[in-house]
């Protein structure tokens, strides 16, 4: 068998193609995703109590504009990350979503709808304990949404510590529900979150959403079209007081989850190219002189570049931008207490810190597991085989680990800086709480190498987007846009 790299002539090309590699297996790691995002909101703590405040808070409140005549945005640089960059995450969501629909968990109502319902219950309970602690105490009711969402970057890092005490059927299942969550999440911004409609910008966004899926049904397999159609939406839609980052969601569910490629007859077609190639070398010519060779390369080339449908091109395109530049920069924007000169005493009997704690850490839990038991005593549904009731509740517990939706509600939901500084300790107060309860719980009661945890089922299929279109008479690659 070739080894991977012996057709490359200098070693110093198979040794960056290594590092390229581990760099790949780094930077697609959960685990150190978290991390980075836990080190930015760290940092930001640090910063917000130091002299360096001032000066971080004026640069966030600097003006940008952006745009050409009436499609003009003008926004701060706090804006900018909060609504723009965090519409690529919500790109990045989406995606997610759209794979889980295609091929994944949420292909099949059935399977998935015991953890959807669990999720269901993970969002209700914690917003009724949020509303009753905050009317009982005459708080801001305008938060119930804070504790609703688990950040699922953290919470499958979290999970990821803990390797075979958590089998892979209860980590699908913790996906699948952290993904519904995720869903119910982005309509709770949508409905009640948003500014006063204005209709007008909200019309060009329906447009332009039309046009999004017109690009889909004519088969346009070029991701660029779609991104260009894409920023014009996210213009209009942050104009038309619907929170503008529902246009990454938009943009993800339009992109073609197809191939443009024959893929059953690839492999024919590239045996016959290979033999072209082999055909037009020509060993006596220098590279730059063999034009047939070069031109019938990139010609392939082209044609292998498309084989990848255009939502799994965009992911990959996303992925390290979003888990490595645009949580983490959101993370050190809005975790930013400055706590010097708060009254302590005030924020720690703050309804609202209460609520939002107490929710996240006992309502998440109560939800997730109450729900789940109820279906499954009623016989609507059975857990799935190699997940038990103690993996039940290590998932409900980790549930409560909470970030990024959670911090962006709060950022909508309060208008008094008091009421945002008490949500925004609760928040970190309580994932810290969740992540700690979820991993003690998870070591004292699973056993390492627990139900299924050696049995790993089929992930919905490989990382597909769906099947290739019908065949059509040409080669593969022919009228690829």
């Amino acid at each position: 068998m070739t080894r991977p790299g012996a057709i490359f002539d200098e070693p110093a090309v198979v040794r960056r193609l290594e590092r390229k590699g581990a760099l790949r297996a780094v930077t697609g790691s959960s685990t150190v995703a978290a991390a980075v995002m836990v080190g930015a909101a760290l940092l930001a703590l640090v910063v917000a109590n130091t002299p360096l405040y001032d000066a971080v808070e004026h640069v966030l409140g600097l003006p940008l504009v952006v745009g050409v005549g009436r499609l003009t945005v003008s926004l701060t640089v706090e804006q900018f990350v909060n609504d723009f960059l965090m519409a690529v995450f919500f790109l990045l969501v989406g995606i997610e979503l759209k794979y889980e629909t295609t091929v994944g968990q949420l292909r099949r109502p059935r399977q998935a709808a015991l953890p959807m319902l669990a999720a269901v219950g993970g969002v209700t309970v914690p917003a009724l304990i949020y509303l009753a602690v905050n009317l009982a105490q005459g708080g801001e009711p305008r938060g119930w949404a804070v504790p609703i969402a688990t950040d699922i970057a953290f919470a499958l890092g979290v999970v990821s510590l803990l390797g075979e005490r958590i089998s892979p059927a209860t980590k699908v299942f913790f996906q699948t529900l952290a993904i519904a969550d995720d869903i119910l999440a982005i309509v709770v911004i949508a409905l009640f979150y948003g500014q006063v409609p204005q209709v007008g910008w909200c019309l060009a966004s329906l447009a332009l959403t039309g046009a999004l899926v017109a690009l889909n049904r004519a088969r346009v397999y070029s991701v660029a079209p779609y991104v260009a159609v894409g920023l014009v939406l996210w213009a209009c839609m942050f104009n038309s007081g619907v929170h503008a980052t529902l246009a990454g969601v938009i943009l993800a569910f339009a992109l073609p989850s197809r191939s443009d490629v024959r893929l059953s007859e690839l492999g024919g077609w590239l045996e016959r190219r290979a033999r072209d190639l082999e055909d037009a070398y020509d060993d006596e010519h220098h590279v730059l002189g063999q034009h047939d060779f070069t031109d019938g390369a990139w010609r392939t080339e082209r044609v292998m570049h498309h084989v990848t449908p255009p939502l799994q091109r965009m992911e990959r395109y996303v992925t390290v931008f979003v888990n490595f530049l645009v949580l983490p920069l959101f993370a050190f924007v809005n975790a930013e207490l400055h706590l010097v000169g708060e009254n302590f005493g005030a924020l720690l009997a703050s309804p609202v810190a209460h609520g939002a704690y107490l929710g996240a850490v006992a309502g998440k839990p109560v939800g997730i597991i109450l729900v789940t038991w109820l279906l499954v005593r009623l016989g609507f549904a059975r857990l799935p085989r190699g997940m038990d009731w103690p993996q039940v509740v290590a998932v409900g517990l980790m549930g409560g680990v909470g970030f990024t939706m959670s911090i962006l509600i709060t950022g909508l939901a309060f208008t008094d800086p008091a009421d945002a500084i008490a949500a925004k300790c609760a928040i970190l107060l309580a994932s810290l709480t969740s992540a700690a309860l979820g991993t003690v719980f998870a070591r004292l009661a699973i056993r390492d190498g627990g139900p299924g945890a050696r049995r790993r089922p089929p992930r919905g299929g490989a990382r597909r987007h769906g099947p290739s279109r019908p065949p059509r008479e040409s080669c593969p690659g022919q009228g690829v846009s």
